[in-house]
């Protein structure tokens, strides 16, 4: 898998799932960042499903996000490598939606909660919660977009 995901179009795919993932997460900066957050591009961690290139386009984009918007450096590391994990995750489930789907929540409702936890002194169980309900609600999303691209031939972009 390592090989395919070296190919031009395969990096273009990539760049261009990195640089929706940070505008997205940019434009809606509100929702975005803190404990109450529901990143609509964390939508897009779904896509390792049925798009192995997603994987490392979901991590750039992300960390992207995190150092354009203004979080510590503990999020910036440790969030981007949530979202790495759970695409990961997500690809090695692919078979098996609901538990793929269920990577993103575990993995940024875990690490972004202790990470917030930690930096702003919040109580632990709290904030890991209320990543993941917002992760829910990103994941729910992300069904919406893997339905719409059940339209779409996605071997000429692997």
């Amino acid at each position: 898998m390592f090989r395919k995901l070296l190919t031009t179009r395969s990096l273009c795919t990539s760049a261009v799932i990195a640089a929706l993932y940070a505008a997205l997460t940019l434009l809606l900066a509100p929702i975005s960042y803190g404990n109450l957050q529901c990143r609509i591009s964390e939508a897009m961690t779904l896509l390792p499903m049925v798009m192995p290139a997603a994987i490392p386009g979901l991590f750039v984009g992300c960390l992207l996000a995190n150092l354009l918007g203004g979080v510590t450096v503990w999020d910036i590391v440790f969030g981007s490598l949530a979202t790495l994990i759970a695409a990961v995750g997500t690809y090695s489930l692919r078979n098996k939606p609901i538990l793929a789907a269920l990577c993103p929540v575990l993995s940024n409702g875990v690490i972004v909660g202790a990470v917030l936890s930690f930096v702003w002194g919040l109580p632990l169980w709290l904030t890991m919660l209320e990543v993941a309900v917002g992760e829910v609600g990103a994941v729910i999303i992300g069904f919406v977009l893997l339905a719409a691209l059940k339209r779409v031939d996605l071997s000429r972009f692997q």
